[in-house]
């Protein structure tokens, strides 16, 4: 799940809330200034912030001797980005649909369902510990 263009940002941040608040507020000014519309920002910071927290908190257990990977890029047709923690993975299959009446009211799933509906394109890795997802500016069919 490399990301293969020129302009492509490589960095690691620190598995904590302040890290993580800072990255987003980077990759969605980056966003801004590519012309990316409220809507899409909106769904971008839902899914970002979702997928770096679930890397610090569940994939490294805020372990402050762990780091987040990230490697993004963003054009005006689409921002592209992964995050890989250094935690032992997870089955995204094996999660419950957070939707199912027996699972209204229990933890778990929500913030995948999230990604996969603000992002055009969501994919884990086979170890489970890297996201790989894409927003495109204009809808890909």
């Amino acid at each position: 799940m490399t990301i293969r263009q020129s302009n492509r940002k490589c960095l690691t941040i620190a598995s904590n809330n302040t890290a993580v608040g800072r990255l987003c507020s980077r990759i969605l000014s980056e966003a801004a200034e590519n012309q990316y519309s409220e809507d899409h920002l909106f769904a971008i910071h839902l899914a970002l912030e979702e997928a770096l927290m679930n890397a610090a908190k569940h994939g490294n257990e805020m372990d402050p001797n762990k780091e987040v990977a990230v490697e993004y890029t963003i054009t005006p047709e689409k921002l592209e980005i992964s995050i890989a923690d250094q935690g032992r993975g997870f089955d995204p299959g094996t999660l419950p649909d957070p939707r199912s009446e027996e699972n209204l009211y229990k933890y778990g799933g929500r913030g995948v369902l999230l990604m996969r509906s603000y992002m055009d394109v969501v994919e884990f890795n086979e170890k489970g510990n890297c996201v790989y997802m894409v927003k495109y500016r204009a809808k890909k069919t």
